[in-house]
């Protein structure tokens, strides 16, 4: 398992030498994770990790996505069902079946991860196999063991900052709040995500609202009611943390309707008969309604479109969302985004982060769109295209148009807590090969590069998300 110190570096020799010295300056740097579904209760916590197939194996869809594409039933994974029917609960026999199938993760950056966190954080050397499945299992759970390898503790040990976890807009937020109150200083924050109280498609989409309404003792099915709640809850993220809301829609859709349009739709997304149209077009307006909140507030706009979410109809019914089944789909952004940028893309106190899925929009579309608003910033690769070639594109698409301060720097959108160090260092040593390969091709010069490497490991994303 031996990690290539130049791994993702250019061939080149001269490039290859600049990008080393340009990771050494910031290979160290602490972890800035402001986007990423890591679970609060860890941390408030802290204790133990049950085993480690619970680890690296059941809470990632990256890992159980590609074994489940060889044929390997979620159930055996440890996956839970929604029934509470019976699923896999021997960590060993889910970690014998990830070893037997690690051949599956070949070039894949999820092989890079996990490798990664095998060296890096437990220590480990050898390759992953059916014959070592019970070495690496045993050597891991005998690290889990030890306080040094708790939540809190592996989260200082790894450099992070400052970490932010994902919340719907009924969630307690119990777990950040008991967090807070600890002798701890981590730094574990909150992001306002109120997808399951905008979107009328979303499952118990009335009883979330009326959950919502007595969360924050206002009258919900009322617009104006509706409209205080996200207020008051958006203010109660704040208090644990949060500087951004975070919106997930199928679409990159827009609107800025007439407060009498967004009534009604509301009344009729709360009965359940918004046509496919309607509650898309709630969902666009919504948006501009997060926006102007965010005027007020501070929070930072992320807007995740151009998912087809839980493709797969029977898995979801069986297992639920966010099991590996969501799909990119083609994105329209330059028309889409219009209603929005119309109203407030000028206004420098707002800052959006798109998140794209559709590559062939990152020149054509996004970076012309985030190389003249003010308010529009392009978040980084994200999800199928968090990878070293994602990530490559992204730049070479990218920073002929919109620059490099056009962008937010990095971030992890992980549920696999020990992946959080290898992927920030797989964005690094990218980053760092493409500024090489910019100097020594006399497009950019050799200082500027060594700044660049630091904003784009760290300084970036502290600004754009205020933190």
């Amino acid at each position: 398992m031996a990690l290539d110190p130049d791994r993702l570096f250019p061939i080149e020799p001269s490039a290859r030498q600049l990008a080393r010295e340009l990771f050494t300056t910031v290979c160290d740097l602490a972890i800035i994770s402001p986007h990423g579904h890591t679970d609060p209760r860890w941390f408030a916590e802290n204790g133990h990790f049950p085993d480690p197939a619970q680890l690296f194996v059941t809470p990632d869809h990256y890992v159980f996505r590609m074994l489940h594409s060889q044929g390997i039933p979620l159930e055996n994974l440890g996956v839970p069902r929604v029934d509470g029917g019976p699923t896999e609960q021997d960590g060993r026999k889910i970690w014998q079946i990830f070893a037997e199938n690690y051949h599956l993760f070949r070039a894949t950056p999820s092989r890079m991860w996990i490798d990664h966190s095998f060296a890096h954080v437990f220590g480990l050397d050898g390759d992953l196999c059916s014959d070592t499945a019970d070495i690496f299992y045993d050597h891991i759970a005998a690290c889990l063991e030890q306080d040094e390898f708790r939540p809190r503790q592996l989260f200082d040990r790894m450099g992070i900052e400052v970490l932010s976890t994902t919340e719907s807009a009924i969630d307690p937020l119990n777990w950040h709040q008991i967090a807070q109150q600890s002798d701890w200083n981590g730094r574990v924050i909150t992001a306002y995500r109120p997808d399951n109280v905008i979107d009328p498609d979303y499952e118990g989409f009335a009883e979330n609202v009326a959950t919502f309404g007595e969360l924050t003792d206002e009258d919900t099915t009322t617009w104006q009611g509706y409209l205080a709640a996200h207020r008051k809850r958006r203010a109660f993220f704040k208090t644990c943390g949060a500087t951004s809301s975070d919106h997930g829609h199928p679409t990159a859709r827009t609107e800025c309707l007439q407060q009498d349009q967004a009534a009604g739709l509301l009344a009729k997304a709360l009965k359940g008969t918004c046509s496919a149209e309607e509650a898309d077009a709630f969902r666009g307006h919504m948006l501009n309604e997060m926006a102007r909140m965010s005027l007020d507030d501070g929070l930072v706009l992320q807007i995740h479109p151009g998912s087809l979410r839980n493709h797969a109809g029977v898995m979801m019914a069986r297992f639920g969302r966010d099991i590996g089944f969501d799909i990119p789909t083609r994105t329209d952004f330059v028309r889409a985004l219009r209603p929005l940028l119309d109203a407030v893309g000028t206004d420098p106190r707002l800052t959006i982060i798109v998140f794209a899925l559709d590559e062939t929009t990152l020149s054509r579309e996004l970076a012309p769109l985030a190389g003249v608003y003010p308010a529009l910033k392009l978040g980084p690769p994200w999800w199928f295209f968090d990878s070293p070639h994602g990530m490559m594109r992204f730049r070479e698409l990218t920073t002929e148009t919109a620059g490099f301060y056009n962008t937010v720097g990095f971030n992890d959108d992980t549920r696999a807590f020990c992946s959080i160090p290898a992927r920030h260092d797989m964005a690094r040593r990218v980053d760092c090969a493409y500024l090489a390969k910019l100097v020594r091709s006399g497009r950019l010069q050799e200082n500027d590069a060594f700044e660049l490497a630091h904003d784009l490991a760290y300084g970036l994303a502290k600004k754009a998300y205020r933190l």
